[in-house]
């Protein structure tokens, strides 16, 4: 029994060593991510990756914050979760992060329980969209390319509310943190909901949206590091893995509703 103990305790400890050399050797690339689409993608590039010698470590998050905080720590070696217009949402994200490729769209969307078509939305309804400038600015924009709101013409990506001039159904406005529109879309009229949340609510983008983005949007969601790791080796192969026909393909099978759309 003894032995038996001592051969256990032996192989634990072996592994655990193995683990922390391949730390130690920058085999292994911690990545940040949002469980759906960008963790179940990376889960599928996975063996591939680590058939170039590397190790995948996905470490998922819930919110929008906290990856790019994680990153900057050193806790995590990249993430994907964003687009660049939430990266250059905050001076320490642009002075410490860059972009190194980008992966695909979540088209945004305007989601409702009680509603079937944007036609049906009473004068005065309750609409709620992401609390981050970045994603309200896109909510907005969403709603004036399908004509709910006109926005002061020099608005841009980071239009509010008060952008707006137009505003003829009198639509009120509520701001909600991202992850929270989904479970907040029972007590409103509306919400525009970011596509990674819609997904993970169990929302079908084409059959459940009132109105979705156009296939222009400039929000590509991207993989992003500390500034000076662009041309790390892990960094190199995860591009070449990522932007394959394979994982192309992946996407396209996936979500055949079109809620992610590779660009690659």
């Amino acid at each position: 029994m003894k032995q038996l103990i001592f051969r256990l305790m032996a192989a634990m400890f072996l592994m655990a060593f193995a683990a922390s050399c391949q730390k130690k050797d920058g085999l292994e690339l911690a990545i940040g991510a949002t469980p759906q689409p960008h963790a179940e993608i990376l889960n599928f590039i996975k063996s591939d990756f680590e058939a170039k010698g590397f190790k995948l470590k996905i470490v998922e998050f819930t919110d929008y914050v906290a990856p790019n905080s994680a990153l900057i720590d050193g806790s995590i070696d990249a993430n994907f979760f964003q687009h660049i217009p939430y990266l250059e949402e905050r001076v320490e994200w642009v002075e410490n992060l860059v972009s190194v490729f980008g992966v695909h769209v979540e088209p945004f969307a305007l989601y409702s329980l009680k509603y079937k078509t944007i036609d049906e939305l009473p004068n005065g309804t309750l609409i709620a969209i992401p609390n981050d400038p970045t994603n309200g600015g896109r909510a907005m924009l969403l709603l004036e390319e399908n004509g709910l709101v006109k926005l002061k013409p020099n608005a841009g990506l980071a239009a509010t509310e008060h952008d707006i001039i137009e505003n003829p159904r009198e639509f009120n406005f509520v701001a909600m943190e991202a992850a929270a529109l989904p479970s907040g879309l029972r007590d409103v009229g509306a919400a525009c909901i970011n596509g990674n949340f819609a997904l993970q609510a169990g929302f079908n983008t084409k059959k459940d949206s009132l109105i979705i983005e156009g296939a222009a949007s400039p929000y590509v969601n991207i993989v992003v590091v500390r500034k000076g790791n662009e041309n790390d080796p892990r960094i190199t192969a995860l591009k070449e893995i990522m932007l394959s026909p394979k994982t192309r393909d992946f996407i396209n099978k996936t979500w055949t509703d079109g809620s992610v759309i590779p660009v690659f």
